[in-house]
């Protein structure tokens, strides 16, 4: 399982020394244990990619953030943390994977509006959870629905 690896990788890093690895992975794992308690559930490997993708997504726009700001330092470290989470997630689509996806979940739904949208993003999200920002797949998608 993913969730065992992270804490598997937490313990390495524990006793490496590496405090800095050692925070980012407990940040993880924190927001692995936060929604698990919020939603008494155990998360499955799917799930901890989905908390994983969330937690890459707060840490770029925090760097954006930080970047406008003039606060390198802080920048410097969201983007270490972003590698650590990216170590968990599997390997981002090539440019030409994305449309063909799109184009495949399209026909497969049998879409040719924005009113399936929904339909069609269903089908993606567990395929590219992970692997793509949703929402440039979404943006791919009402780009091929609309015209």
């Amino acid at each position: 399982m993913l969730k065992q690896r992270i804490q598997d990788d937490m313990k390495a890093a524990l006793r490496a020394g590496d405090k800095r690895r050692l925070g980012a992975i407990r940040l993880v794992l924190a927001a692995i244990k936060q929604r698990e308690v919020d939603e008494r559930i155990e998360l499955d490997d799917s799930e901890v990619l989905a908390v994983l993708d969330k937690l890459v997504k707060q840490r770029r726009d925090a760097i954006e953030q930080y970047t406008k700001a003039n606060r390198e330092d802080l920048a410097e470290q969201e983007g270490y943390e972003v590698g650590v989470c990216r170590e968990y997630l599997p390997a981002p689509f090539a440019e030409d994977e994305l449309p063909a996806l799109v184009e495949a979940a399209i026909t497969d739904t049998g879409a040719n509006s924005m009113q399936d949208m929904g339909k069609v993003m269903a089908r993606i999200k567990s395929q590219a959870q992970g692997r793509a920002d949703l929402g440039a797949v979404s943006k791919l998608v009402k780009e091929r629905l609309a015209g």
